[in-house]
């Protein structure tokens, strides 16, 4: 098993990070090997302040619960700390956060202390490049009680693979009984690059996201995933107790903008979208389960 980089109390700091992914090009190589790179955090407790502030840019009501998206903000400089590894063959900037997953066996408290762990695990080859996971592991008094799945994309041009024609219209999206309105502002994605650390520049401003093919800034999809969920707890049936909850990103929602939140109850699962203000292509689509 390889050496488990370890910190206790405090994360790595995110500026010295930051350099590092900005000159992080990748290996070059045609078919790379991501190695198992392990992190740790021990001992860590939420910043009261800090919290209260994301929950209040993702739409979570205030209380002595954890936003269930919360320990992922936790755990983010651990992320960066092993994408910008030395021996981490992609480069950073190029990846794609296709799929999350969340699974959290029981509320976790503001003020609980936490150990946070991270591995890179399950690289697979598909038609668009390469997949792999970002594994975060959160537990309280040697218990776990929070996991994240996070599948991220390199692309990578797979020759001979191509298909003759043009690619089949998506599917029309689900049609759900209940429907919300969402605003996203220009600003959002400085305000919540501040507070999750992600300063992508594909979210901080319409002028940094054009260097990438963006004609305006987009939104994180973890914040849409966050007001998603944030939204869908005000709701009457939502539950307690254990509960999973996944995303798949599709397309981006670009700032300022606004997109309509579907969803649909039914007894131990919800199954949810985000949708553009049209109502006819996804930004993400998921489902809640308890039990």
């Amino acid at each position: 098993m390889p050496d488990v980089i370890s910190y206790t109390h405090q994360p790595p700091n995110l500026w010295s990070l930051y350099g590092k992914a900005l000159r992080a090009g990748g290996s070059g190589e045609s078919a790379p090997v991501i190695p198992p790179l392990q992190a740790e955090l021990l001992g860590v407790t939420s910043d009261t302040h800090r919290l209260e502030r994301y929950a209040a840019v993702c739409g979570f009501r205030g209380g002595s619960r954890m936003p269930l998206t919360w320990p992922h903000i936790l755990a983010f400089p651990l992320h960066l700390r092993l994408l910008t590894d030395p021996s981490f063959p992609l480069p950073l900037l190029g990846l794609v956060h296709l799929r999350n997953r969340i699974e959290q066996v029981r509320p976790i408290a503001c003020g609980e202390c936490l150990d946070i762990r991270v591995h890179l695990d399950n690289q697979v080859a598909t038609d668009k490049g390469i997949e792999f996971d970002l594994v975060t592991e959160a537990s309280s008094a040697g218990r776990r009680i929070w996991r994240e799945t996070s599948t991220n994309l390199y692309r990578q041009a797979r020759g001979g693979n191509e298909t003759a024609g043009t690619k089949p219209k998506p599917p029309a999206p689900e049609s759900y009984p209940n429907h919300a309105t969402i605003t996203a502002g220009a600003s959002l994605g400085r305000r919540y690059g501040r507070l999750s650390g992600d300063l992508n520049p594909i979210h901080m401003h319409a002028l940094s996201a054009r260097l990438f093919g963006f004609p305006r800034a987009i939104a994180h999809g973890m914040w849409s995933k966050a007001h998603c969920l944030a939204l869908l707890e005000r709701q009457h049936g939502w539950q307690d107790g254990p509960v999973t909850v996944t995303a798949s990103f599709k397309k981006p929602l670009f700032l300022p903008g606004k997109a309509q939140l579907n969803w649909d109850e039914k007894k131990d699962r919800w199954a949810y979208q985000l949708l553009n203000e049209k109502g006819d292509a996804p930004h993400l689509t998921g489902e809640i389960v308890w039990g």
